[in-house]
């Protein structure tokens, strides 16, 4: 099933968190004149808002656009019957969660004897190899989960995509890519599936 612009427009904001008008209309391939205008429409409705911090703006929801957009996910998942595949797919999804978590900490921190908090500089190959192993296998889990969500709802594709490639990225020795927000990360692509699904499923993010 294809969602509306109206839905993705405001799914976009609340996946990004808080992002300008291109970004939004990228993240779903949309229309960039056409998300301008419902981007306007949602500020009418009281759904997002604008905010500047040195410089730099972008839309954010309100507490009204997070229950419209939960609203409208809702429905739209009543319309495919497609709520029970989805909460099997996020209970799949949970394990999963705890080790990409896992992952990340252990690509920032690198313990020492005298120090089990200390910063991981990247220089011990065999630590960082580890890692991106573990990652690899998260991506084989991934993908068979991102296909299935596909077939329900194309709004999820691209999930394993993303993160396959910042693997690639992270893996030809640029390490910003397992866990930075400045580039479309792994734990960022992984982070954005997670909103997605507790967002359809009207769920508390717990980690």
């Amino acid at each position: 099933m294809t969602s509306t612009p109206e839905l993705l427009t405001l799914h976009a904001v609340r996946l990004l968190g808080v992002a300008g008008d291109d970004a939004v209309a990228r993240r779903f391939a949309l229309d960039p004149a056409d998300t301008t205008e419902l981007l306007l429409d949602h500020q009418a409705f009281g759904w997002i808002s604008w905010s500047e911090f040195a410089g730099i703006g972008g839309w954010s929801l309100t507490d009204s656009g997070r229950a419209q957009n939960e609203r409208v996910l809702a429905a739209e998942l009543e319309t495919i019957g497609g709520i029970e595949t989805v909460q099997e797919i996020y209970r799949t999804f949970l394990p999963l969660n705890g080790r990409l978590q896992t992952a990340c900490t252990q690509w920032q921190l690198r313990p020492t004897a005298d120090d089990p908090l200390a910063f991981n500089d990247h220089t011990d190959p065999s630590w960082d190899e580890h890692v991106l192993d573990e990652l690899a296998d998260l991506a084989e889990h991934l993908h068979p989960l991102s296909e299935r969500l596909s077939e329900l709802l194309d709004r999820f594709h691209g999930y394993h995509s993303r993160f396959a490639t910042a693997l690639a990225h992270a893996r030809a020795g640029n390490p910003a890519w397992v866990d930075q927000t400045n580039v479309d990360s792994c734990h960022k692509a992984w982070f954005e599936l997670h909103e997605d699904l507790i967002a359809t499923l009207n769920l508390p993010r717990s980690g």
